[in-house]
């Protein structure tokens, strides 16, 4: 079955617009491995917004599931991060200083270089890596020649036309998904995946292994609860 990894990022946002720890985002990667996640996922920025640095090691020592950090590997700061950290995957996203959310992935034409050097580090230190791309073949393909172990599907599109033409949303992450199996990769996939569009899209995407979930758990866990958001989104991965 494919596994959740609940990201706790936004816990850090509500804690950070007040000051002090409440909400706790140590508690609330403890509750979401209670509550059934098969991994926390948070994504730190250079600004601390909203996941700190501290919190990354905070969280390390009560993770007894995976671990997953996301972010900008071409920042020193990050690397020296997840080196220290040692999380079970390190996903490499191409996000800008201060950019609000990850809006594209990464050329992997263009960068193959800079990405076969970093992946090596990360690699090398024993920590699994998925580089985050759009549903392009040739982005797939790409990435398979930069040694990485799994590719990130951005989902936004999907995720913005599914209400329109759920079939015409998917049918490039279904080919994305093809050839990156028919290339050995690993598949992970995460951004604007909710309650409506995530079963569609795990029935019909092959050989899913992990998604990525933050904001509309979050806002779901409002209404619903913490541990019945985890546990309702875990079913439609079912």
């Amino acid at each position: 079955m494919t596994k959740l990894s609940v990201n706790i990022n936004k816990f850090a946002t509500i804690r950070n617009s007040r000051g002090g720890n409440n909400p706790n985002v140590v508690k609330a990667a403890e509750d979401a491995q209670l509550f059934g996640a098969d991994g926390v996922t948070v994504h730190p920025r250079p600004d601390e917004r909203h996941i700190r640095y501290q919190d990354v090691y905070d969280i390390k020592k009560i993770i007894t599931k995976e671990f997953n950090i996301e972010g900008n590997c071409e920042e020193q700061k990050f690397i020296d991060l997840v080196l220290n950290a040692k999380p079970t995957q390190v996903t490499l996203v191409p996000d800008a200083l201060n950019q609000i959310t990850s809006n594209h992935g990464w050329d992997t034409i263009k960068h193959k270089k800079y990405l076969s050097e970093i992946i090596d580090v990360f690699k090398n230190a024993g920590i699994r890596v998925s580089i985050f791309v759009d549903p392009v073949i040739e982005m797939v393909e790409g990435a398979a020649k930069t040694g990485t172990d799994r590719i990130e599907l951005y989902t936004e599109s999907y995720a913005t036309q599914y209400l329109i033409n759920k079939e015409k949303a998917i049918s490039p992450y279904i080919n994305a998904a093809k050839r990156a199996a028919e290339l050995g990769l690993g598949l992970n996939a995460g951004h604007d995946l909710d309650l409506q569009n995530l079963r569609y899209f795990a029935q019909n995407i092959p050989h899913l292994d992990e998604v990525s979930i933050g904001h509309a758990l979050i806002c779901d866990a409002l209404y619903l609860g913490y541990e019945n958001a985890i546990q309702l989104y875990k079913r439609q991965l079912m």
